[in-house]
């Protein structure tokens, strides 16, 4: 039985981004183990039947001591299981697990990009970063190798800076959603207009664009609209404190929600989804359920968010940093109900056609299998 290691910084993401690709795995006759940071869902993730192995990460520390720690327990994983594929999720699994798969000679490597986070950021100085393209280099020079890009972005950038041969690239957009648990819901009548927005909170994930165009909009609109922020804090560098939160929060026009774990009912109750994000993304899931549900979305026309919406078909595309743009594109949205119901039954459509969840199942095992082959 080929013995398949999935490594995933930490255990909430591997429940929400990968758990469906795990099981179908297992399905298929892989012997999964699932390697991850227990926060406290390894319980969870073992009642579904996987294996779990702890993994001493921080996912958002650039501590070069505490990485090297991480790529040498690592190695010593794959030195002692000797898994027969291991597939990495996020660029920090990718930094250190794939070096220590080549060091290890593991055979067969998958790696994906889900976003380039703080890492490829500009204003990243760090000695992790600056180290980060040669390591890079160094790990995917070699064979039996396949990495998974989101978005055409960041397959450039692998590519230009000579990570990865064009032979060893794979476009999935996103992790999938299911289309018959997310399925198309027409907004709520008789009530406020709601604009959601779901997303760790985090500066970069544009938060506070969000809320400084709620506050342009405020005096039309303070007792037709309530914007409701879901997520919960983070340990990201750009992370945005609770009292921050609570300083521009009223508890009624804007609302911070916290961490959650009804999304899904909270995308029904909405009327739109708002996510002027301009951090590296991948392909934000938040975006994908919410074209499953069928809802109009507001999202800047940056790496990963603009793959989820056609300007003017399905929502609007602004630039990023841009309150003015966000608050304009709400208003017409506020204004035009059939406006909003014609766009949310195209956003349904987008997913139906690109986000499906049987599609990147089927995707990644057909990867899998390659791989495995001598």
């Amino acid at each position: 039985m080929t013995k398949l290691f999935i490594i995933v910084n930490v255990d909430w993401f591997f429940l929400s981004h990968r758990k469906d690709i795990a099981l179908s795995a297992q399905k298929a006759g892989y012997d999964v183990t699932i390697v991850t940071k227990d926060t406290g869902k390894k319980s969870v993730i073992e009642a579904s039947g996987l294996k779990v192995i702890d993994l001493p990460m921080n996912r958002s520390g650039q501590n070069i001591l505490e990485e090297v720690h991480t790529c040498w327990f690592l190695y010593r994983l794959y030195r002692y299981e000797k898994p027969d594929i291991v597939h990495h999720v996020g660029l920090k699994t990718i930094l250190w697990g794939t070096l220590a798969a080549k060091l290890a000679k593991v055979h067969g490597v998958v790696n994906a990009v889900s976003g380039l986070g703080i890492f490829f950021s500009e204003e990243n100085k760090s000695l992790v970063s600056k180290l980060l393209p040669k390591v890079l280099r160094f790990s995917h020079h070699r064979k039996k190798l396949a990495v998974i890009f989101q978005n055409n972005e960041d397959e450039s950038l692998f590519l230009k800076n000579g990570i990865v041969k064009e032979e060893q690239a794979f476009m999935i957009k996103g992790s999938g959603v299911d289309l018959n648990l997310y399925c198309y819901t027409p907004e709520p009548e008789n009530r406020k207009v709601r604009v959601l927005f779901t997303a760790r909170m985090i500066v970069e994930k544009g938060v506070f664009v969000l809320v400084d165009a709620a506050l342009k909009l405020k005096e039309q609109y303070k007792d037709k609209v309530e914007f409701l922020l879901c997520g919960g804090l983070d340990d990201n560098p750009k992370a945005i404190k609770e009292e921050e939160l609570k300083t521009v929060c009223d508890g009624e026009y804007i609302q911070w929600l916290g961490y959650r774990t009804d999304v899904l009912e909270l995308l029904k109750s909405c009327h739109i989804v708002a996510f002027p994000s301009y951090y590296k993304e991948g392909l934000p899931k938040s975006l994908i359920e919410a074209t499953a549900v069928g809802r109009p979305i507001v999202t800047t026309n940056s790496i990963g968010c603009k793959e989820t919406v056609i300007d003017g078909y399905n929502g609007y595309l602004i630039p990023i940093k841009d309150s003015d743009t966000l608050a304009e594109r709400l208003k017409i949205l506020f204004e035009d109900e059939g406006l909003r119901q014609n766009m949310g039954r195209n956003s349904r459509m987008l997913a139906e056609k690109d986000f499906s969840i049987e599609n990147v199942i089927q995707k990644h095992l057909e990867i899998y299998n390659q791989l495995s082959k001598a």
